[in-house]
């Protein structure tokens, strides 16, 4: 792997979330406004649920940026959760446990009974306030601190929602370039690129909702501007679209992903199936087809890194009759719990891929250009890409 790393921390409901970014180089400039409305991306979209009109996220830099510039050192990064003071005696730190809202049923779909029996709990809570997706927060805060490195070399992610449910627009966006995609979405409630068709997926989410059902998806990620040679053939975790893809299942409620074409590759004939290589003087070598989706052999080859990613419907439902679940202790069977929850967060977890592939490319490229200051890698990678146009 490369030279970054983070850590973070923090409960659903406890006094904050915090993460630790280690590997920044220094003289990167960065702005608490960018990140704050990284983190307000994360919060929108039609199928919210409470817990959005109760949180405004914004970031506290608490260490390794002076006068907006990066350090070198540990970048420490911190988001208060508000709901905390409805929780201090749930939550406290210190002190006797109460058994209010103590729960017992676990959630099917949720690493409610898996990580009780793990860790050894009786109180489930123990387990769901950290594996819940409010977790991702931090993880969009140090996604943008990886987009500012990646954009001010020329890099762009950006993401869209394909489908929700059993709506999909996939079949109209081939015409669309990505870049536009991603203009479009955001101005959806839904992250949709196909305005026409929001009221379609909104009536969907509005409909699970009155049966107190939930809802998945798909969504596409995509970083433009990449050059050529992140990543490496020679050892299996050195391969860049393996480390896309762990990243992306990392997310809560990930269960697919495809890169470039993904699955529909294996359906076709080899001459089907490949990107033949040109050469121009001006371009260099590059490809008239993206069907690898921007990797070959765990390499970025220049296209476009496009990733797809499948979401499974929120495990919580609010429907009178919930999912079977079985009382840990009495062992009788029970209605599985009910907490606060979303109709659906597809078009908030675009966003989150979005800063999983910031995260993973910034540490790509501090791999292959890496060095303790960002004016140097920057010299670095001006000198590589002469190398490039100019091979062999």
């Amino acid at each position: 792997m490369g030279r970054l790393r983070f850590l973070n921390a923090g409960e659903s409901h406890g006094p904050a979330l915090t993460a630790i970014i280690e590997g920044i180089p220094s003289n990167l400039k960065i702005s608490s406004d960018y990140i704050n409305k990284e983190l307000a991306r994360r919060q929108k979209g039609y199928g919210r649920g409470g817990r959005m009109k109760i949180e405004k996220d914004k970031v506290k830099i608490l260490s390794g940026v002076r006068f907006g510039y990066t350090l070198g050192s540990p970048i420490t990064l911190m988001v208060e959760n508000k709901d905390w003071e409805n929780w201090t005696d749930i939550m406290a730190i210190e002190g006797e446990p109460v058994d209010k809202r103590q729960i017992t049923n676990p959630r099917p779909g949720h690493a409610d009974l898996v990580g009780g029996i793990k860790y050894g709990f009786e109180d489930l809570r123990n387990v769901l306030e950290r594996a819940s997706a409010r977790e991702t927060t931090t993880r969009v805060a140090v996604g943008a601190v990886c987009k500012q490195l990646l954009e001010d070399i020329g890099i762009k992610i950006g993401s869209y929602v394909v489908s929700i449910g059993n709506l999909s627009i996939r079949e109209k966006l081939e015409n669309i370039p990505l870049e536009k995609r991603a203009e479009v979405a955001e101005k959806s409630e839904v992250r949709i690129p196909i305005p026409e068709e929001d009221e379609k997926f909104k009536q969907l989410i509005d409909e699970a909702k009155k049966e107190g059902e939930s809802l998945g998806g798909i969504f596409e990620v995509f970083a433009t501007g990449v050059p050529i040679g992140l990543g490496s053939h020679v050892q299996w975790d050195r391969r860049l679209d393996g480390r896309i893809a762990q990243a992306m299942m990392s997310i809560q409620a990930m269960k697919a992903v495809e890169i470039g074409e993904g699955f529909g590759l294996s359906q076709k004939f080899g001459s089907q199936a490949h990107d033949e290589i040109f050469w121009d003087k001006e371009k260099g070598f590059y490809h008239k087809t993206n069907r690898a989706g921007g990797i070959e052999g765990g390499i970025t080859n220049g296209e476009p890194i496009i990733v797809r990613v499948g979401m499974k419907p929120i495990p919580t439902l609010m429907r009178k009759k919930s999912l079977q679940s079985v009382d840990i202790k009495t062992k009788q069977p029970f209605d599985a719990a009910k907490e606060r929850s979303d109709v659906t967060a597809v078009p908030a977890a675009a966003v989150v891929g979005e800063a999983m592939l910031a995260i993973v490319l910034a540490d790509a490229i501090l791999e292959k250009f890496g060095n303790d200051n960002w004016i140097q890698i920057k010299q670095r990678m001006e000198n590589y890409k002469k190398y490039v146009k100019e091979y062999p």
